[in-house]
């Protein structure tokens, strides 16, 4: 079964563009990252969580290193894909929305050199700032099996992290 993890201390302090902060601050904020879970046990997606908080002016983007990566084991075949997406009420009142509008995390995404770390980069077209708090719900991970079309297949493998598949 696959699963959520954070990547290492190391990885996530490097991802995580934060200026001016101790290395014992930076510590606790990882060490309060959660991993995304279901709000409700009929929730089709699972929510990331912000490490830190942000307050996120209108007009602007955001990248956010949530320190979290997937893992879809080999075992059970990889015939998975995690889709990101912003969570509803923040579309809703605010128009907040990822930068690629839905987040593709491929399930060898997990074997490149950065850990697999899932960052979202997200944008705020509002003119309005809105605070995300840290340990609040920002984004929602839904995992979903796909088909590959026959004759469509690839034997290739990655490493690299976005935009790595077509280098």
């Amino acid at each position: 079964m696959s699963h959520f993890e954070k990547v290492s201390f190391e990885q996530w302090k490097a991802d995580c563009g934060v200026k001016g902060l101790s290395e014992k601050g930076l510590r606790e904020w990882y060490d309060a990252i959660k991993l995304p879970r279901q709000a409700t046990a009929a929730s089709a997606g699972c929510d990331f969580y912000m490490p830190f908080s942000l307050n996120f002016e209108g007009g602007s983007s955001f990248r956010i290193a949530t320190g979290v990566r997937w893992v879809c084991d080999e075992e059970e075949g990889r015939d998975r894909v995690l889709l990101v997406m912003p969570r509803s009420g923040l579309g809703f009142r605010y128009g907040i929305r990822l930068s690629n509008t839905v987040g593709v995390i491929d399930a060898d995404y997990c074997d490149s050199d950065n850990e697999g770390h899932i960052i979202v980069s997200l944008v705020n077209p509002s003119d309005q700032t809105v605070l995300l708090g840290e340990g609040k719900p920002f984004a929602q991970g839904i995992v979903v099996r796909y088909e590959v079309p026959e004759g469509a297949e690839s034997g290739d493998s990655r490493n690299g992290g976005f935009g790595s598949t077509d280098r």
